[in-house]
């Protein structure tokens, strides 16, 4: 998923986290891009995650250098969207989609739907 969501729209960055709240932390458990991120593992109460984790929703931010929740993930990243992967009842955020640009404002309206239809294809993955 992440190969495909980098390919076809060209994000030079895509990675998918595992949200572990019973043990607080997220785990980035595959990308698509150049390399890891520089936080490959980090407390689930913080960067963007965190507002994901907490509200439920999802999280995109045209300008990461004026949000204080960034959690910088490498150097050059200007925009960021974070989607929940949510269990199969809907409830708890298990999972995120995550996209870096280093354009500022890089993603839209349409992206973002489609991301959200992209958690509910993976959700299964994370299902025992």
């Amino acid at each position: 998923m992440a190969n495909l969501l980098a390919q076809s729209r060209g994000h030079r960055w895509v990675g998918i986290y595992d949200v572990k709240a019973e043990e607080g932390i997220v785990t980035n458990v595959v990308w698509s891009g150049a390399g890891p991120p520089e936080h490959p593992t980090f407390p689930i109460t913080k960067g963007l995650t965190a507002a994901v984790v907490s509200t439920g929703k999802t999280i995109n931010v045209g300008n990461v250098a004026a949000d204080p929740r960034y959690l910088t993930a490498f150097g050059s990243t200007r925009s960021e969207i974070v989607v929940p992967v949510f269990d199969s009842r809907r409830r708890n955020v298990v999972g995120t989609i995550d996209i870096e640009s280093e354009n500022l404002n890089a993603f839209s309206e349409e992206l973002k739907d489609l991301l959200e239809i992209s958690s509910r294809i993976i959700q299964p993955l994370w299902t025992g």
